[in-house]
């Protein structure tokens, strides 16, 4: 039992030992380790110190430069809106200067123009008074030379008429004398040339061609065809041929109204070539109206092959021949031209022939003395002068140059044919009923029409319609505008009115049709 409680007690007293000196080493060791840590805390502390610095380094930096950025954003702003001020500032001053310097010369207009209404007033007054002072004047006059004559100014005037009368007699009685003696001079000339006109006088009378064109049909329901859904097909015909379709209350008939007998002709074979066909629609008319005028213009060049065969006249230049053809299309003071120029053609080499003249150049001469009207262009000089120059030009004898240019007397005659000519265009226009000068002057004003209108700048094409009353006028689409066009209209109304004179009023319609094309392939 003692030895056990010794035991325990030593036991117990081992435990408090160990007990002790684990507690002090624990202590030692948690001494150290604190000193650990807190050597550790304070490098921890160190760094982090140290990296708040660096930040905080880097955020000033950044922060100066943002601020130095949006400073000098600032001054490039500022100085631009205050350069814009300054440039606006300017801009007011010049118009300010600019505003009074108009204001000035509105002032000095005003007060020259008042300044010149006062002269103008004062001239006025004086003219006026100088007017009526030499009225006056006059009037003394009178009185005083019917008192020296004893005689009142109206038996003044019945001497003197008397007088001028006496005198005018006898200078016409001296005149008839000398014209008499020239006669009896070349009397056997003057006698041949009077016979054949005689002779050739009872030459058979032509018919003359008017300003309509009738075209039949076999029923009245075409015309309904040809007019098409709210006109459109009559307009396009219209339009492409430049002559006026009459579609009324007459039976089985269309009229087709205008002065040129060409597009009348392709007018009506456009229409029988649509009407046969029965497709009628605006694209249809356009492409038959492009290949009849494309027909008509080979039918001129083999009516100028027929004529030139006809005649017996050889080696006449191509270009010469078609204009022979067109003649065949148009008409001088209503006498078809061709027809008018085979006469004196032939006319020509019967009286060539019995003068001893070269006959077959008469015949030339006669045919081709009026090929400066059927020119396309519209040339400032007169036809017997430009056919002149285009029988030059092509190579022609100089005596029927001279002839065709001589035969209105523009010029002087250099040979014998020359004279021979002009007489056979009197003999052929001098018969009864061949000429009607009314329609000539009528178709010239109309072509005058026409030219006037394209000289203006984007009109494609032109037409006089219904008598001169109308005038169609075709725009380009892409260089005048629908503004333009009204304007246009107004300008060519204006023009008419101080260039041309004419009965009535002229409508002036100008049309602008745009159009888009585009190929499916």
């Amino acid at each position: 039992m003692g030895d056990t409680l010794t035991i325990l007690l030593v036991a117990i007293g081992a435990l408090a030992i160990g007990f002790l000196l684990g507690r002090f080493l624990l202590q030692k060791l948690n001494k150290k380790a604190a000193l650990e840590l807190e050597e550790k805390g304070k490098l921890i502390i160190k760094e982090a110190e140290l990296t708040a610095e660096n930040i905080k380094k880097d955020k000033i930096l950044e922060a100066k430069e943002k601020y130095f950025k949006l400073k000098a954003d600032f001054e490039e702003e500022a100085n631009r809106k205050k350069n814009q001020i300054i440039s606006n500032e300017n801009k007011l001053k010049q118009r300010e200067s600019k505003l009074n310097q108009q204001q000035s010369e509105i002032n000095r207009k005003d007060a020259e123009l008042e300044s010149l209404k006062e002269n103008v007033e004062a001239q006025l007054e004086i003219v006026r008074k100088r007017k009526e002072e030499l009225e006056g004047k006059v009037e003394e006059k009178v009185k005083e030379l019917e008192k020296l004559a004893n005689l009142s100014a109206d038996e003044a005037r019945e001497q003197l008429i008397e007088t001028l009368k006496d005198e005018a007699e006898s200078k016409a009685s001296a005149l008839v004398k000398d014209i008499i003696d020239e006669a009896k001079l070349s009397g056997a000339k003057e006698a041949k040339k009077i016979v054949i006109e005689s002779i050739q006088r009872t030459a058979t009378e032509h018919a003359i061609e008017n300003c309509v064109s009738i075209f039949n049909i076999e029923s009245d329901e075409i015309k309904g065809k040809i007019i098409g859904r709210e006109g459109r097909n009559i307009r396009a015909l219209e339009a492409a041929t430049g002559v006026e379709i009459i579609v009324d209350d007459t039976p089985e008939a269309i009229i087709i109204s205008g002065f040129d007998p060409v597009r009348r002709e392709i007018a009506r074979l456009s229409l029988h070539r649509l009407v046969t066909d029965g497709r009628i629609h605006p694209a249809r008319i356009e492409e038959v109206v492009n290949k009849t005028t494309k027909n008509i213009e080979e039918e001129i060049s083999e009516i100028g092959e027929r004529t030139v065969i006809d005649l017996g006249i050889h080696g006449l230049h191509p270009e010469l021949i078609k204009l022979v053809g067109r003649m065949r299309f148009r008409s001088s003071y209503g006498q078809n031209l061709l027809q008018h120029s085979r006469e004196v053609a032939n006319l020509c080499a019967t009286m060539a022939s019995e003068l001893g003249l070269n006959p077959k150049r008469a015949k030339r001469a006669g045919l081709l003395h009026d090929i400066g009207k059927v020119w396309p262009e519209e040339p400032e000089m007169p036809h017997a002068v430009l056919g002149f120059e285009l029988a030059k030009k092509y190579k022609e004898h100089p005596e029927v140059c001279n002839a065709i240019g001589a035969h209105h007397d523009e010029m002087e005659m250099t040979s014998m044919i020359s004279p021979l000519v002009q007489a056979c265009d009197a003999i052929s226009g001098a018969r009864p009923g061949a000429r009607r000068e009314v329609m000539e002057s009528y178709i010239k004003r109309l072509k005058e029409l026409e030219t006037l209108a394209l000289n203006f700048e984007g009109v494609n094409k032109c037409y006089a319609i219904q008598a001169g009353r109308e005038l169609r006028v075709m725009v380009d689409a892409e260089s005048v505008t629908d503004n333009q066009a009204a304007q246009l209209s107004f300008d060519i109304s204006q023009k008419i009115e101080k260039e041309m004179q004419y009965p009535g009023q002229i409508k002036v319609t100008v049309i602008r049709e745009m159009r888009a094309v585009n190929y499916a392939k």
